[in-house]
């Protein structure tokens, strides 16, 4: 591991210094509010503004009829109204909006809008949408996308098969809950351009669709992204913007529109729901041969990136196995709950679940140690991806399993009481890094020096909470030479920096080193050149250090000093993020593994689960930062942790059954294990020359399948549904009637 380094913006976040888009004021500065649907599915009969335009304070109300380009948005397919006009989908569609002196006037206004509905058949579940007598949500159909993978003849093999599980497996709706709700400031500028302060994870593609909503050319758009209070994938998608941008058009001030949590919870898009149907096969000795799997989910009423999770999905349903016949379908349904979409995992979490489930039952059947199972199973250096492509030579699956059997043979603790019971349990994950084959997936970036003689390195992504200001601080110094003093950072800011592509998809760290790489043999001769023509020394003597040039150990001139010249050094890199040489559609190229060990404490008299112990061994090459390293894995487990126990953003007939954090539970400071290690595989095969992995996603794909075999090493009982009920678990324990059950 390297050395210790304190993140950039660590203390000003930790002491609350640090100035979010949603804390920022402007003079003359309006509140903006929006009116969403009363109803999941209706349509609108009548809108009225008059009484919300005539109360005192209000400066504009806006509907559908006041947007002069494209009424929609969604970052593939536009397709989510800004403001509806005819039909309303789910109860987070919008339909007007309202600019006032206050936010209380803003929130009066909107309240005196009327809107008249007639309410029509909600479709609240995929089952429901597939009938073929239900209404249509798309003159199309219900079905979003339909994707599969074959390979072998799944069904002739299962004939073959000694042993076969069958099972389906639920996994719920999960809420972001980012600590920085959606939100902003639009300001109109004096030129006819606007900036948009506001958290994204895509500015560039912010700028794009805006353009297309506002009419208005993408140079006259700026968004300033970074730093912003969380996202997890939540604020990949456009959300509050376009609403603050034509207000603020309209009114020609300043508008500031902050989502309560409540408008959040409604309004904002959640992780895809699922039913996953599984039948895996082994023979005797405990190979796999055969694995069917179909998936069915909820994607809500518009698309956003529910094709792509679905792709996702797919590709991982065989994970790091080696299974000869396998057989995948997936479909993407329309219904009328939340708009389901991009999660931090990406549709990775839930098939993991699924699969690992698999492989435990498997290994209970066979009366194998799970670990041996999936040894004997696992891929090795050189096989082919999950979709038959090639992919980079990694032995991360079988690194991480080795590591296992040291974890589980921990000593146990005893139970903290005579009615609890304590179990472990290990599960491995697979997981793709950038966008896959055929999509598009820029990267890139630019290094410069400044005339205030700063190392200046921009990229066109965010600061979503993440720690990448640490990744590039940390991997610039290193491959320069320079101090963090010597250095500036540029992200977030769509007219300061270069297109270089989205904080998404765990590709940041990747996609600096790579850049970095690129660029800094020319930048260093650049600066070298530019040393020696000042100082009348010979190029080849010289090299960058802290805070200059160098010539042996003497510093023969700074870098502050360099920056007094008329022509300073800029080079500029842009790429595509490695993928498979292999055209299959949506394949990766970069993987990274994981091994999740937990131990819990089942409550006999109660169902409650406590998780005593969360450790997770990573294979994702080099770590760079370790702080960061551990602060992602630790961070992600914790929320995985939230989604196999306790999280489900649960609806019925289209309505929220909770809205708001007083319900809705996430993990708290008391549920976090008392152990929660980070353990790094930082070798990478001979010949790698891709560098580190990013981590942003791998800590949380296999928390859920390894907290519910702990479960049923406590219990005996087999979990299929997320977030585990305890009443569920122990009406269970009840019907099974094992001889420790209490009475």
């Amino acid at each position: 591991m390297t050395k210790q380094r304190i993140r950039p913006d660590g203390v000003p976040k930790v002491t609350g210094q640090l100035t979010y888009m949603t804390d920022l004021t402007f003079p003359n500065m309006l509140y903006g509010k929006v009116l969403r649907s009363a109803f999941p599915h209706a349509n609108i009969i009548r809108l009225s503004t008059d009484r919300a335009e005539k109360l005192p304070g209000v400066k504009a109300v806006i509907t559908h009829q006041d947007i002069p380009g494209l009424n929609g948005f969604g970052i593939i397919f536009p397709d989510q109204p800004v403001l509806c006009d005819k039909r309303v989908l789910y109860v987070g569609d919008a339909i007007a909006a309202v600019a006032a002196e206050s936010i209380e006037v803003a929130t009066a206004a909107i309240a005196l809008i009327e809107v008249e509905y007639e309410q029509l058949d909600v479709l609240d579940h995929p089952q429901k949408s597939l009938d073929p007598l239900a209404p249509k949500l798309r003159k199309e159909g219900n079905i979003l996308h339909r994707n599969g993978y074959k390979k072998g003849d799944a069904e002739a093999a299962f004939e073959n098969c000694d042993l076969i599980v069958e099972e389906t497996y639920s996994v719920p709706r999960q809420m972001h809950t980012y600590m920085e709700t959606e939100g902003g400031v639009v300001v109109p500028e004096a030129d006819g351009c606007i900036t948009v302060y506001m958290g994204t994870q895509h500015g560039f593609k912010d700028r794009f669709q805006l353009s297309r909503i506002l009419d208005l050319q993408e140079e006259k758009i700026r968004i300033v992204s970074s730093p912003m209070g969380g996202s997890f994938g939540g604020k990949d998608e456009l959300n509050v913007q376009p609403y603050a941008a034509l207000l603020a058009l309209k009114t020609g001030r300043p508008v500031k529109l902050h989502q309560t949590r409540q408008e959040s919870f409604v309004s904002g898009i959640k992780r895809h729901p699922m039913e996953i149907t599984v039948k895996t096969g082994v023979n005797g000795d405990g190979f796999l041969m055969a694995h069917e799997v179909k998936i069915v989910a909820d994607t809500g009423p518009y698309a956003t990136l529910g094709p792509a999770v679905l792709d996702f999905s797919i590709e991982h349903a065989a994970g790091p196995y080696k299974i000869p016949h396998v057989s995948v379908d997936g479909l993407s349904v329309y219904t009328n709950n939340a708009v389901a979409g991009e999660f931090r995992g990406f549709g990775g979490n839930q098939i993991t679940f699924a699969l690992e489930g698999q492989m435990d039952r498997l290994a209970d059947l066979l009366d194998m140690c799970p670990i041996d199972f999936r040894k004997l199973n696992v891929r090795g250096t050189t096989d082919e991806g999950p979709l038959g492509q090639r992919i980079v030579p990694t032995s991360g699956a079988l690194d991480v399993l080795n590591r296992a059997e040291d974890y589980l043979l921990r000593e146990r603790d005893e139970p903290s009481s005579p009615h609890t019971k304590r179990g472990k349990g290990i599960a491995i994950s697979m997981h793709g890094g950038g966008l896959g084959y055929g999509r598009l997936d820029t990267a890139g970036g630019r290094l410069s020096l400044t005339n205030k003689g700063k190392i200046e390195i921009s990229f066109g992504f965010e600061e979503c909470g993440q720690g990448i200001l640490a990744v590039i601080e940390e991997i610039l110094t290193t491959e320069i030479g320079c101090s963090e003093e010597d250095i500036q950072v540029v992200i977030g800011d769509t007219d300061r920096v270069p297109l270089s592509g989205s904080t998404t998809a765990s590709r940041g760290t990747s996609m600096v080193w790579h850049a970095v790489k690129r660029m800094k043999g020319t930048f260093k001769q650049d600066m070298i050149s530019l040393a020696a023509r000042r100082t009348n020394r010979p190029e080849e003597k010289l090299y960058l250090g802290k805070g200059g040039v160098y010539e042996g150990r003497e510093r023969i001139i700074s870098y502050i000093e360099l920056g007094e010249a008329e022509s300073l050094p800029t080079v500029t890199t842009t790429f595509n993020f490695p993928t498979t040489p292999d055209a299959v559609d949506s394949g990766h190229y970069l993987y990274t593994f994981s091994m999740t060990f937990s131990e819990v404490e089942v409550d006999l008299l109660t169902g409650q689960i406590k998780i005593i112990c969360l450790d997770q061994v990573i294979s994702a090459g080099p770590v760079v930062n370790e702080r960061g390293y551990k602060g992602q894995i630790e961070g992600g487990g914790v929320m995985a942790l939230g989604y196999a126990v306790m999280e489900d953003a649960h609806m019925v007939e289209g309505y929220y059954t909770k809205e708001n954090l007083d319900k809705y539970m996430i993990p708290t400071i008391t549920d976090v294990p008392f152990s929660m290690g980070v353990e790094p595989i930082e070798q990478l095969p001979e010949g790698d020359e891709h560098g580190p992995r990013g981590v942003g996603e791998i800590g949380t794909i296999a928390v859920a399948p390894s907290i519910v075999k702990a479960i049923h090493d406590a219990t005996g009982v087999w979990v299929n549904q997320l977030p585990v009920s305890p009443l569920a678990l122990l009406q269970e324990m009840e019907r099974r009637k094992e001889p420790w059950t209490v009475q």
